[in-house]
């Protein structure tokens, strides 16, 4: 398992530039539906009673730590949240915690809706 220092000092430039880190909504058509990838909502209880996403687990950000043994290490997980803020914290975590597979989603939450719009619906 690596530790926080671990994790932070391999997020040097060629790490942010790369776009290891990240998954764009593209990538996110990609994974709905595939069993191996979970979606992780970082945002609050409070956040979450303006807009649910069912295809997610939500644990809030602050709750992260006493609820971490609820996610799997086998699996993929994709973060988000608002402000893509909550999102890095939480992919520093999980890495730090022996997480493997995370990613933090890069498009903003209306890029998200956008998703779910009958059109791009279809499509998927």
């Amino acid at each position: 398992m690596k530790g926080f220092d671990d994790v932070l000092t391999e997020m040097d430039f060629d790490f942010i530039s790369s776009g290891q880190h990240a998954i764009s909504v593209e990538g996110v058509r990609k994974a709905l539906g595939n069993d191996h990838f979970i979606f992780l909502d970082v945002r609050t209880e409070l956040e979450q009673g303006y807009m649910v996403f069912p295809f997610a687990t939500n644990i809030p950000l602050h709750e992260l730590p006493k609820r971490i043994n609820e996610l799997p290490k086998d699996k993929f997980i994709i973060l988000f949240c608002t402000s893509i803020f909550r999102s890095a914290v939480a992919y520093t975590y999980l890495r730090a915690n022996g997480f493997d597979e995370v990613k933090g989603l890069t498009a903003s939450m209306e890029n998200l809706v956008g998703i779910f719009k009958p059109g791009p619906l279809a499509k998927m």
